[in-house]
């Protein structure tokens, strides 16, 4: 376990939930869903090519979850990485709170870019419905994670399909959930929004995990190992 591959982890995460959470809670009257959406993609894009070849760039748990049962990664990678990212994940939202709080007026309780279903959902959706949807859209998003890397690095041209993935869920997924699909995403910002926030934090924990491992088991039926390597083998012959 490399020293730099954690803090990578640890500072990827930190950037995701400061920049993307942040265009939530301090530009949605400007920029709009749609720009939520590409804030959040277009940052793990970014952090893609910069942190992919250290540490693969996971900044989320239930992708270090799905690389662990794709057996790519040891189960000591993994909980070091759990560590990093949810230490990032608070580390984000506290400095993103810090900056909140220099602008008048602008109300940081009870919402601050956390998730939520019921009444804290903008459609309303229910509890069901909100589990459902964190899994399937975490789903999508280990599923291209796993599909575009052969190992644990997001190299190459990898980091684009991930980071338009990212931007797709979150187009569907803010009006149900504020989109989730990442734990530590989840648990900064609830940290800091208290209330409603932290009681519902749970579903925005379970959901993902639950989606990252089943998107590595059926990738696994999909992209069987030994043709993964041939897949590979082509690609770096071309």
């Amino acid at each position: 376990m490399q020293t730099r591959a954690v803090i990578s982890e640890f500072l990827g995460t930190l950037l995701l939930v400061f920049f993307a959470v942040g265009s939530a809670v301090l530009g949605v009257e400007y920029i709009g869903t749609l720009g939520i959406a590409l804030a959040f993609g277009f940052t793990l894009l970014a952090l893609a090519y910069t942190l992919g070849p250290i540490s693969g760039c996971h900044v989320n748990p239930a992708v270090t979850l799905g690389m662990l049962v794709a057996r790519r990664i040891d189960v000591r990678t993994a909980v070091t990485y759990w560590v990093a990212q949810l230490v990032g994940g608070i580390v984000g939202a506290a400095l993103l709170f810090l900056l909140a709080k220099q602008v008048p007026g602008l109300r940081t309780s009870g919402s601050f870019g956390s998730n939520g279903y019921g009444g804290r959902s903008a459609v309303g959706i229910n509890i069901g419905g909100a589990f459902l949807a964190e899994l399937v859209l975490t789903f999508l998003l280990v599923f291209v994670v796993l599909g575009v890397t052969h190992r644990v690095a997001v190299t190459g041209f990898d980091g684009l399909p991930i980071g338009i993935a990212l931007a797709v869920i979150h187009l569907v997924g803010i009006p149900l959930t504020g989109t989730s699909v990442n734990p530590a995403r989840s648990l900064g910002p609830a940290l800091f929004a208290g209330g409603g926030a932290l009681s519902q934090l749970w579903l925005f924990i379970v959901a993902p995990m639950v989606g990252g491992a089943l998107a590595a088991l059926v990738h696994q039926v999909t992209h069987p190992v030994g043709e993964e390597r041939v897949i590979a083998d082509k690609a770096s012959a071309a």
